[in-house]
């Protein structure tokens, strides 16, 4: 991958991965989406450049620009990391807004 010419802030970073979150409990894909997520850390490199690989799907949800940023910052752990932790948390708050509104039906 060429190199992308900036650095991606951490608000910018937070911006993105609270984006990339919600598009997978969106698509309900969190437990899929964790698992792949938990099993590259340990090879987040590799996991870059499987996204290099699948540019044409990832191109569809996020702009270039996006796409290029989201692909320089999971190579960092902390930020694979960060993203369970949102698409962890963005999960449980779907579930309880279900458990919220089936018990207010009964």
């Amino acid at each position: 991958m060429e190199d992308i010419g900036f650095e991606v802030t951490e608000e910018r970073k937070k911006f993105l991965i609270g984006k990339i979150a919600q598009k997978v409990i969106d698509y309900r894909l969190a437990p899929v989406a964790i698992i792949f997520l938990e099993s590259s850390k340990p090879i987040s490199f590799l996991g870059n450049q499987f996204l290099i690989f699948m540019q044409p799907f990832y191109r569809a949800l996020f702009s270039y620009r996006e796409y290029e940023e989201i692909a320089a910052m999971l190579e960092d752990r902390n930020n694979i990391e960060a993203l369970i932790c949102e698409i962890e948390r963005l999960e449980e708050e779907k579930d309880e807004r279900k458990r919220t509104e089936k018990n207010s039906r009964h």
